[in-house]
């Protein structure tokens, strides 16, 4: 990751309800959550979460999806973990160590029908 594209990511999550979007986001996993929703579980009135969706996007920490009369969105586990990458990557004093944990959150199976 740039230092610029963490610099992005780091100014999108430095406001209170950014960071509870992607942290409720990255709890839904990778099915996403839509925005009435997220609206719902924040106590968010929609105007402002599409102002907070958008600075997200444009950090590229989440993606929308459109499923019939909804937006879907979700966090964008990559670019999370890229972000910690760059956070830890010069830990230790230079030693290396263990390298963060990664999130790699497993997609919902759905019952196909027999």
């Amino acid at each position: 990751m740039k230092k610029t594209d963490a610099v992005a990511a780091l100014a999108a999550l430095a406001q209170d309800n950014r960071l509870d979007i992607f942290r409720l986001l990255v709890q839904a996993g990778p099915e996403g959550m839509p925005a009435g929703a997220v609206a719902g579980a924040l106590d968010l009135a929609p105007n402002t979460l599409t102002f907070h969706f958008d600075r997200l996007r444009t950090a590229g920490l989440v993606t929308v999806r459109r499923e019939g009369r909804s937006m879907i969105y979700a966090a964008q586990f990559e670019q999370m973990n890229a972000l910690l990458g760059f956070l830890t990557e010069n830990c230790c004093g230079g030693t290396p160590c263990a390298p963060a944990a990664e999130c790699k959150p497993a997609r919902k199976r759905t019952k196909v029908p027999a």
